[in-house]
């Protein structure tokens, strides 16, 4: 069992990442081939130019992730069949830490491996693709501050949240994967409810709405829509990057409605209004709680199955590792889990675009379909977003429908 096990891995891993290096060429082949020509629903509204730089943008993104999927493969490989997982358990053994201690240190150990191996891409990502582009502004003093204050917060949490997991793991007998579930889900509403004043902010400057006619403007919008909304609120995104957006976060009393001061700086205020409208058509299509609906299930469901692997033997020796304990079941887990379930992807990429057209479409019933078009096209001039995803590589990995099938949608409404 252990080698048929070991076998199915290394097929998971192999089929995996040829499958996302296969996707990411076909989608750099489809940029190239549509670089020399805007497509014609945008050919009055974004210049040659504009439609190149994109172009141009995505494909040094993709190239670089080209190089993230090799790495990271090469990592796991590592971690598990060469060895690196059970050098490091047992490095943290010799030490003469034990029990929930001993699992807190391997985890969190590797937590700190992993964020060193992608530092490289990170900088790279921030300080040449993005300085190229025009769009960082980022400083590297404010990237190590982030990097900082990113680590601490996530010890701060994770650690406390880990033990918890590791205690229920070991007290909660053959159940404890239901109790891990329960904790999981707890964890994650109260991050809800708490991001939009505790955790943003240490991170970002959030000022009150200013412009008095916007403001008004978007308070009408509200109240058409039956929103309430603990207030409006500008985060200064200037600071990192040249991208715009808007959201809101949090929930009961705690919504926020967040705009990026880029955004704002953009877009003129029906335009500002449609997209605000759009981000509303999630809330009240209910979107956000039904994706917590399908993670929870998903989440539950995998706990479940790791339930039923925890005490196999050969889940642990097919994956490179000597001896059962329940950090290294969650760490192993991990590993694997991703590599198995990656062909899967476009049904949560479905799920989202659905989800996305269902809230132009509310965008199109609450103000004008031409506004939330025209702030559509030139977010995506702006940030550089190409028009010409391949469909494949879009199916797997984007979240919202490629640029032309929106404005058709919205025009036809």
């Amino acid at each position: 069992m252990t080698t048929a096990f070991t076998l199915l891995f290394l097929a998971a891993l192999a089929l995996t990442t040829l499958l996302r290096l296969w996707l990411a060429r076909r989608h750099l082949r489809h940029i190239a081939a549509h670089r020399g020509a805007v497509p014609e629903a945008f050919r009055d509204s974004i210049a040659l130019a504009a439609h190149q730089r994109a172009a141009d943008y995505t494909t040094a993104r993709v190239r670089l992730g080209l190089l993230d999927v090799i790495v990271g493969a090469l990592l796991v490989l590592a971690l598990t069949l060469g060895g690196l997982l059970q050098a490091m358990h047992d490095g943290w053994t010799a030490l003469g830490l034990g029990g929930i201690a001993h699992g807190l240190a391997f985890i969190a150990g590797l937590a700190v491996l992993s964020s060193l191996l992608d530092l490289p891409f990170s900088l790279w990502r921030t300080f040449v693709i993005e300085e190229r582009f025009g769009f960082n502004k980022m400083t590297l003093r404010l990237f190590l501050i982030d990097l900082a204050k990113g680590a601490l917060l996530g010890a701060a949490i994770g650690l406390p949240l880990l033990a918890a997991v590791l205690w229920l793991m070991a007290k909660m007998g053959e159940a404890w994967w239901l109790y891990v579930w329960l904790v999981w889900l707890g964890f994650n509403l109260l991050a809800l409810a708490i991001y939009p004043t505790l955790i943003a902010p240490l991170f970002n400057k959030f000022t009150p709405l200013a412009d008095a006619v916007l403001k008004e403007r978007i308070e009408a919008l509200l109240a058409r829509c039956g929103f309430r909304a603990s207030g409006l609120f500008v985060m200064d995104g200037s600071k990192r990057s040249a991208h715009g957006n808007a959201y809101f976060t949090g929930f009961g009393q705690a919504k926020r409605i967040v705009f990026f001061d880029t955004l704002l700086e953009k877009l003129a205020p029906g335009e500002v209004e449609a997209v605000l409208a759009h981000e509303l058509g999630h809330y009240k299509r209910r979107h956000v709680w039904k994706r917590i609906a399908v993670l929870a299930l998903a989440s539950l469901a995998f706990l479940w199955l790791l339930g039923r692997l925890i005490d196999a033997p050969w889940f642990y020796a097919g994956l490179g590792m000597q001896g059962q304990d329940t950090a290294a079941a969650l760490v192993l887990f991990s590993l694997a889990v991703p590599l198995f379930v990656f062909p899967l992807a476009p049904l949560m990429s479905a799920l989202s675009r659905r989800h996305e057209f269902e809230a132009d479409a509310y965008a199109a019933e609450q103000t004008r379909a031409g506004d939330l078009v025209a702030a559509l096209v030139k977010l995506y001039r702006d940030n550089a977003a190409t028009l010409t995803p391949d469909p494949l590589y879009s199916a797997f990995y984007d979240s919202h429908p490629p640029a032309a099938a929106r404005i058709a949608q919205l025009q036809a409404a």
